[in-house]
């Protein structure tokens, strides 16, 4: 059963961490949880205040090396007819908001983080040159064990 398309889209706007898949310089698969959050026609993950262990992001190089990713929101919990799954396929950019063409975009991104993440009240949206990876949706994939697992995602 696949999740309803009104629920794939609540989950876009409020699914607190997905699993980011890059893929590396030697073909492998490179994959770490990010924060997103919805503007206007992408996905936006920003390079934030959270520590980090390099500032040379691995994320960052993989997608300009290949901008093709894939996001992973998911469920799991013991009673396995409330499990759920939403696979999204996209291309990825390594935007500069300073540098955007547009010149409104770094203001709407981190309204859009903070409106989302409360926790950026006490953490930088952006850390140093505000960056962040735009991710255009080319296509969404997902499933469901029954109506249950997805009917409390529904406002």
């Amino acid at each position: 059963m696949e999740v309803p398309p009104p629920t794939v889209e609540t989950l876009l706007a409020s699914w607190p961490v997905a699993r980011l898949a890059t893929h590396t310089a030697e073909g492998g698969v490179f994959q770490i949880p990010i924060v997103f959050a919805r503007c206007r026609d992408r996905l936006w993950s920003p390079v934030d205040g959270k520590p980090k262990r390099s500032s040379a992001l691995s994320r960052l190089s993989h997608v300009r090396a290949n901008p093709r990713v894939s996001l992973l929101l998911d469920h799991y919990e013991s009673d396995w007819r409330k499990l759920w799954w939403l696979r999204i396929e996209a291309r990825a950019d390594v935007v500069r908001l300073a540098d955007a063409p547009d010149p409104g975009i770094r203001e709407a991104v981190e309204e859009a983080l903070r409106e989302k993440y409360p926790q950026y009240a006490h953490t930088p949206p952006f850390l140093g040159v505000p960056t962040a990876l735009a991710m255009r949706v080319e296509s969404t994939r997902s499933w469901c064990a029954s109506a249950e697992a997805v009917r409390d995602l529904n406002p």
